[in-house]
């Protein structure tokens, strides 16, 4: 007969203290905000960019611990978020255990409940503490975070995201440019044309990259259900690896599954969905293949990996929307994981000059680092050069 060790009733015991697992309570919490102007305007199907702005947040504990991550690129609205992090979550946190992960995201959770401001707001603050205190987790234990949440493989295949209908490169030269870079492949953006001209593009882009390059497109939710059929027939010899949020919103889940049974084109979805409730309800009626959630949009690594253990019940692919700070650890970990994706220099400047020890491709994979934690070295003059707020909150 096995015996389960028994814990005492109170957290803080001797018990807790004489196997190292001391309490390590959060008494400080710092932010910057950076917000950096992108080369041009960036325009999708129905949106257009001209800023990339996130948030920087520590969290640090009475022990000396520190956790750092940053998340989003909410450009209105990143004020909003850091006070939200300051004047709701903080006080709410402070004097917990840094390493209860989950019950950090728990306490965190109100934050979401305000039902006059958009609640992605909530969950990006949420995100930012819940990625911090993963990163403290791991520096605690002295092992990267795609280890410690799995440690399925070490690299990961990444793609670009590109195609934007006001590039200043064309087809042909976007496509150069990333495989000179060795990216495995792009994700397309099309959604704002008709079908027929936008699979002509694509078709364009097929017949410059080879068969070997991978190729999925991206709607962002910019076609009704027959535009979307229409287009993926026209494609349907183009070895697509996945139609991202063909329909508009308002009744998606359904109108995905209707477009992946008719055209038989593989579907992905999940970063618009606020949860892994969400994520599974898109499982459930069998609408996509893919299912690319957003933690940094969602609340945090803890619920993306809730995400991926149902979509392995139902056999989905994760993926993950941009993010690739976090999405290269959380990608790696899984079984199913696939692909993480980044955007060229000018339209993601954060990635490619604050992160300083990324590590370069090579035939379509980057290796993931090995320090603890996130394990990224942040470039703190490109902080210092962009940085609009900085803010320090304690207990």
């Amino acid at each position: 007969m096995i015996f389960l060790e028994t814990f005492p009733e109170f957290p803080e015991s001797n018990y807790f203290h004489e196997k190292g697992l001391a309490m390590s309570a959060i008494t400080r919490v710092e932010t910057e905000l950076i917000r950096v102007p992108l080369a041009r305007t960036y325009k999708g199907s129905f949106y257009q960019m001209t800023h990339r702005s996130t948030v920087l947040l520590r969290v640090f504990t009475d022990d000396g611990a520190m956790g750092e991550a940053y998340v989003g690129d909410e450009d209105a609205g990143l004020s909003e978020i850091d006070s939200i992090i300051h004047e709701e979550i903080a006080p709410r946190l402070f004097g917990h255990d840094a390493q209860a992960i989950e019950k950090c995201w728990e306490i965190a959770r109100p934050a979401t409940w305000n039902i006059l401001r958009d609640r992605r707001l909530g969950l990006v603050a949420s995100a930012a503490f819940d990625t911090a205190l993963w990163d403290l987790m791991g520096r605690t234990l002295n092992i990267p975070l795609w280890k410690l949440w799995g440690g399925y493989r070490d690299a990961v295949p990444v793609i670009s995201i590109g195609g934007y209908y006001n590039s200043n490169l064309t087809i042909e030269d976007e496509i150069k440019y990333l495989q000179d870079k060795q990216f495995a492949g792009m994700k397309f953006k099309v959604g704002g044309l008709s079908p027929a001209e936008d699979a002509k593009r694509v078709q364009l882009a097929r017949s410059v990259a080879g068969p070997d390059f991978k190729i999925a497109v991206d709607a962002n939710q910019g076609w009704d259900i027959e535009s979307a059929v229409t287009f993926a027939k026209l494609v349907e010899d183009q070895d697509i690896m996945w139609f991202e949020e063909p329909c508009h919103w308002e009744n998606d889940r359904r109108a995905m599954r209707d477009v992946r049974f008719r055209s038989g084109i593989a579907v992905c979805a999940g970063q618009t969905e606020m949860s892994a409730a969400g994520c599974r309800d898109l499982m459930e009626v069998a609408a996509i293949d893919y299912c690319n959630f957003d933690s940094s949009w969602s609340g945090g690594p803890t619920e993306w990996l809730r995400a991926a253990a149902v979509a392995a019940t139902y056999g989905v692919k994760m993926a993950h929307h941009e993010e690739a700070q976090v999405s290269a650890h959380l990608i790696a970990s899984q079984s199913h994981g696939t692909f993480i994706e980044f955007f060229h220099p000018d339209r993601d400047p954060i990635w490619h000059n604050m992160i300083a020890n990324a590590a370069p491709l090579k035939n379509g994979y980057m290796a993931l680092p090995t320090g603890p934690g996130l394990g990224w070295e942040l470039d703190r003059d490109y902080i210092s050069k962009y940085r609009i707020n900085e803010r320090s909150t304690q207990s």
